[in-house]
């Protein structure tokens, strides 16, 4: 019945009866985490211990999940620490490049890389001279995009004078920089110089203030080091959270995962000691978390993770803050920053015969997992639409680095090497598997019987047979 226009409140018994049992809860509820028990809604003192131990277990793999971007920062600066690089003016590099010795997500063997972290509280504004011919990006503690430098940044590859200030800033800024505010105090700094080491060292980092007479940086180069730096994926992972919210301000983290996080007790300002259950709880919920985390990875359920066959795109929706009609892909950021770093819209969004594009697979052909102890081949396709060069890099599926194997500190394959043999029609034949094929090992990456493994297809510069997929990578077949 309608009354002046609007639907009548009043109800049959029936429609009342029905009401009263769509908002009411049942004396029983069987769920994942146990049985429920209620008194005419009202839950059992057992209940209520299983529903705060299940609350407390989802808001902890909802932390695992949400802040993976933060932790792998926190673990990659921990890992550079251990080398002695613990300031800005320190700065490490990889001479000639990366190799298979470090654990650190996804590194690629083709480019000299630089890094450090910025320390804008203790040194205040800091200035950065980027090198020329160079792709550099930095980006806040929380893994957030604040700038590029080089070729896809303002001073377009010239090289440029950049300035870094610290939240809350309010002194004088003084003319001819590029000036970016973070809001974090501390910032990763990303250097890839393309004409290697001796570009790499015409940057520069020193605080504002020695503006007119800088300290000179000081170069490590960590390639024959061994060390971590990838992020726990048990009780620890929450420890490397809490270092992170306690150095860093409140406003630096949008109130929905603050909130998440101090559910499970991480507050700024207060120490993180969770008590033993506390602790059980929080283990399990990073060994569920990094199992969603993997699986999000490598079997990607949004359709636009999926760029054809068996290849996936690591960068859903195109956007380097993971938004897609105005949601945040919660899926998507944990499935790049699981397996991957560096944030910057070159990466995401890359443009024809600028930036980089990426593809990975963890399966073959036929859709099997890639197994180290079989033999496969990928054929490349003659004319890859790049205007640099294209590289195949392989890596552990556990620890998401470079695959370590006995033949080669570099477990990769690229058309600048100088190495490649190509087929008549120009297209090459690329091999994977624990024993080199007949002919030699030049277009050949070694993997480990018992383990799987999955590439990384790299164009730099890709070209628009790319983009509209005129041009595809083949899938991996398998040999034997």
């Amino acid at each position: 019945m309608m009354v002046h226009g609007n639907p009548d409140p009043r109800s049959t018994p029936q429609e009342l009866l029905e009401a009263i049992a769509s908002i009411s809860s049942p004396d029983v509820v069987d769920t994942p985490f146990g049985r429920l028990d209620f008194f005419d809604g009202v839950p059992l003192p057992e209940t209520v211990s299983t529903i705060y131990d299940a609350l407390d277990l989802v808001r902890g793999i909802d932390v695992f999940l949400n802040c993976v971007p933060g932790a792998s920062l926190v673990a990659f600066r921990r890992g550079l620490r251990a080398l002695g690089i613990d300031s800005p003016r320190t700065i490490a590099y990889s001479d000639p490049r990366a190799n298979s010795r470090a654990l650190a997500l996804t590194p690629n063997t083709e480019t000299t890389y630089g890094t450090t972290f910025l320390d804008l509280r203790a040194w205040g504004p800091t200035v950065v001279e980027a090198p020329p011919n160079s792709m550099c990006v930095v980006d806040d503690f929380w893994f957030r995009y604040v700038t590029d430098m080089g070729i896809p940044g303002p001073d377009h590859g010239q090289g440029g004078n950049y300035l870094y200030l610290p939240p809350g800033y309010e002194g004088d800024v003084p003319d001819g920089y590029f000036v970016l505010r973070s809001p974090t105090f501390t910032n990763w700094v990303v250097l890839r110089a393309l004409g290697g080491v001796a570009d790499m060292k015409k940057a520069r980092i020193y605080p504002l203030s020695e503006a007119d007479s800088p300290r000179a940086n000081e170069w490590i180069n960590w390639v024959e080091e061994s060390f971590n730096t990838v992020h726990a994926n048990d009780l620890s992972f929450f420890f490397e959270i809490d270092e992170l919210v306690q150095e860093e301000p409140t406003e630096a983290l949008d109130p929905e995962r603050a909130g998440q996080l101090a559910a499970i007790g991480i507050v700024k300002g207060r120490p993180f000691d969770p008590d033993e259950r506390m602790r059980g709880i929080l283990d399990k919920a990073a060994r569920i978390g990094a199992g969603m985390a993997r699986t999000l990875s490598y079997a990607p359920r949004d359709p636009q993770a999926s760029l054809y066959g068996s290849w996936n795109n690591a960068f859903v929706g195109g956007s380097h803050e993971f938004l897609r009609d105005g949601a945040r892909l919660l899926d998507a950021r944990t499935q790049f920053h699981y397996i991957a770093t560096v944030i910057t819209p070159a990466m995401a969004r890359a443009r024809a015969g600028a930036g980089s594009a990426y593809a990975y697979t963890v399966h073959d052909a036929r859709g099997a997992i890639l197994d180290g102890g079989r033999t496969y081949r990928l054929r490349v396709d003659p004319n890859p639409p790049v205007k640099n060069f294209w590289a195949v890099d392989v890596y552990d599926t556990q620890t998401r680095s470079l695959i370590q194997v006995p033949s080669t500190i570099w477990p990769a394959v690229a058309s600048n090497s100088g190495e490649l043999i190509a087929n008549d029609d120009g297209s090459h034949d690329l091999f994977f598997g624990p024993n080199p094929p007949e002919g030699g090992k030049s277009n050949w990456v070694e993997t480990i019987p018992g383990k799987s493994w999955f590439p990384l297809f790299r164009l730099y510069g890709p070209l628009e047979p790319w983009f509209d997929q005129t041009w595809r990578l083949g899938e991996f077949e398998p040999l034997d």
